[in-house]
């Protein structure tokens, strides 16, 4: 169900619904063998064993069509693991290696929203910055070549009209010289016009949260997000004891990226970018994403505020689709989202295999680990994830129905945007094209609740009101 945001209904709806199932007495930092959920079978968490054993054959088909080496599946609900699975190999080349649960992987853009875009909520949970806020009010070298009205919430949207990437000639001066190219570059869209991913735009908010915090996003999301949490086995620049268990992608000068980040960009930045180099493991993103179905809170670590995590993972209408803040939601990067999940579910892939979905209103995710890549840079994962999605949606047998939300007599759907005015969502042309002119991009169906209604959407949102 996706509330509309209103006065009234902000107190109502910050009543906290989900209390974790694990048990923790304290607020010290737990060891990670604590951190990891509890194994149940399916039946205790209202799912379907049978339904669920349908990812075998699944996956024996990609391994089958060699779309990747090896991976690694885990399926959660209300607390605990109901299914979590090593398939095949992690490594072909040199040698073979079994693939195992514990497998390390390069989780690529997972990075975005996992580290890059959590760093940031804090920050505006914390007074430090505002959705609303341009960028160069904390970076001034950014509002170089007409970028002083991009904003952070067009950034967390991919709208801030920033190139998908830069060239990599960019970057071959050193990290410095690097962001320095970066605060030079020239916009090729409006802000909001468009819809354009940028790997750019997330280096920028990486840039942002170490000119605030001093910090390198590497740290912080470290001291502030993966410690706190316990996720012992994520973060940037792996040591040497969790790259013997990396999942190798490819060669680089002549030996193979194991615990090294094989995004090119990232690399030449020193393995550490808002838009890539973390690494992780399954059973870590399934505490963060539990995290999150608990609304900010994790084995008496509360990470984030309930009203943090709701304005982050709330649509927004972005032109040809919706996203949410840092996450996909529904455009044309979707293919690895579940058909069956809710309206409200929200997720991320990763370039080398990898990809995390969430969604709320089954109190569920999925993790799928792989690396693709490996060995030869070929490989394709996202179809057969979101078979994995649907299957494991599907496999949920006490669903709550789906309802429209209404607002509250004389309140308008509208909510207040990034400049101030109420704004209503943006809807398409009669000519296919949304009000700024940019063509809608293929994505699945409008996200629609109970009989069919259409759900709302929003342009622009701070339910902190800061």
């Amino acid at each position: 169900m996706t509330d509309r945001i209103t006065p009234t209904s902000l107190a109502r709806h910050f009543v906290l619904y989900f209390v974790s199932s694990c048990l923790c007495g304290s607020l010290l930092v737990p060891k990670p063998a604590a951190a990891a959920l509890p194994r149940v079978s399916p039946d205790c968490v209202g799912m379907d064993a049978d339904r669920l054993a349908r990812i075998d054959a699944v996956v024996a088909e990609g391994l089958t069509k060699k779309q990747m080496p090896g991976c690694v599946v885990l399926i959660g609900r209300q607390g605990c693991v109901t299914f979590c699975k090593a398939y095949r190999d992690r490594a072909v080349e040199p040698e073979r290696e079994a693939m195992t649960i514990d497998t390390v992987f390069d989780l690529a853009s997972v990075t975005k929203p996992v580290a890059t875009a959590t760093s940031v909520m804090l920050l505006i949970e914390r007074g430090q910055l505002k959705l609303s806020d341009r960028v160069s009010q904390h970076v001034p070298e950014f509002a170089a070549n007409d970028k002083q009205a991009i904003t952070v919430l067009h950034l967390l949207t991919h709208q801030g009209g920033l190139i998908a990437d830069n060239s990599i000639k960019d970057y071959a001066d050193g990290p410095e010289k690097a962001i320095e190219n970066i605060w030079q570059l020239k916009p090729t869209a409006e802000p909001g016009a468009k819809f354009i991913y940028s790997d750019v735009g997330f280096i920028v908010l990486g840039e942002l949260v170490r000119k605030l915090t001093g910090q390198s996003v590497h740290e912080f999301s470290r001291d502030n997000i993966f410690v706190p949490l316990g996720m012992a086995e994520t973060g940037y620049l792996p040591p040497d004891e969790l790259r013997q268990r990396a999942a190798p992608t490819e060669q680089r000068d002549g030996h193979w990226m194991r615990g090294e980040i094989h995004d090119p960009r990232a690399f030449k930045l020193g393995g550490v970018a808002g838009h890539a180099g973390l690494f992780g493991t399954a059973d870590d993103l399934a505490v963060f994403a539990q995290m999150l179905l608990n609304r900010g809170e994790f084995c008496g670590a509360q990470i984030l505020g309930p009203q943090t995590v709701d304005l982050m993972t709330r649509p927004v209408s972005v032109p040809g689709g919706t996203r949410c803040l840092g996450w996909d939601h529904r455009t044309g990067y979707s293919s690895n989202r579940g058909e069956t999940m809710s309206s409200r579910a929200f997720g991320h892939g990763g370039f080398t295999g990898t990809a995390l979905w969430i969604d709320p209103h089954l109190e569920l995710f999925v993790v799928f680990l792989s690396n693709r890549v490996h060995p030869n840079g070929k490989g394709l994962v996202n179809p057969l994830i979101g078979k994995i999605g649907t299957i494991a949606a599907s496999a949920v047998l006490d669903a709550p129905p789906e309802i429209t939300p209404r607002p509250p007599p004389g309140e308008r759907a509208g909510v207040r945007g990034p400049s101030g005015p109420e704004t209503t969502p943006t809807q398409p042309a009669a000519d296919g094209r949304t009000p700024g002119g940019a063509p809608l991009t293929p994505n699945p169906s409008p996200p629609r609740g109970e009989g069919g209604a259409k759900l709302d959407v929003f342009t622009g949102i701070d339910v902190l009101r800061r």
